[in-house]
């Protein structure tokens, strides 16, 4: 593991938990909160479908994947400004 400053890990740790609480809102939102308001969401349509209705059963799933995909992105991103990332061996 290469040599990292004290003050370079402290801006990766920023960064990283700044990454965390933003996945976890959006996760959060959609997990609790448009599932809470889904009969007000089926009032508007997406594909044909009442817009809640969707959301519930497949749209939230969507969101959670491509967050994941984020969340992977960005960190390798935060990593490799750091100086930690794996790099190519």
């Amino acid at each position: 593991m290469p040599e990292v400053s004290q003050d370079a890990k402290q801006r990766h740790w920023a960064k990283t938990r700044n990454l965390t609480v933003l996945v976890l809102v959006i996760w959060f939102i959609f997990s609790f909160v448009v599932p809470w308001f889904a009969k007000d969401l089926n009032e508007l349509s997406f594909l044909g479908f009442p817009l809640g209705y969707y959301f519930i059963v497949q749209g939230s799933l969507i969101v959670f994947v491509l967050l994941i995909f984020f969340q992977n992105w960005r960190q390798d991103a935060i990593d490799d400004e750091a100086g930690l990332g794996g790099g190519e061996e």
